[in-house]
């Protein structure tokens, strides 16, 4: 009888091990996804940097040289996009 109450022992405290673990694991796996998500909006803050600085390049190229022919045409398309956002809020702000 001492036998399975040892047993049983063993296994109440491999099972406690267990469950300590495993409340470990799961602190570690938030930390690693808050670390995700932190990750996450540093790289969509970088890429809108990016597009930010490649249009003030773009800009720049338009006011100080003469275009080549896909730059300008990369500009023309840069200004509708700019102007059919400016159309929607418009009408967004009308109704």
């Amino acid at each position: 009888m001492s036998a399975l109450i040892d047993h049983i022992s063993i296994i109440q405290n491999k099972l406690q091990q267990l469950l300590k673990q495993y409340e470990h694991l799961q602190k570690e796996n938030d930390k690693q996804q808050d670390l995700i998500n932190t990750l996450q909006e540093d790289l969509e803050k970088h890429k809108d940097k990016m597009n930010e600085m490649q249009q003030q390049n773009l800009i720049l190229k338009a006011s100080v040289t003469d275009m080549d022919a896909t730059d300008k045409k990369e500009l023309e398309q840069k200004i509708q996009q700019y102007i059919k956002n400016i159309d929607k809020c418009i009408s967004l702000l009308s109704k």
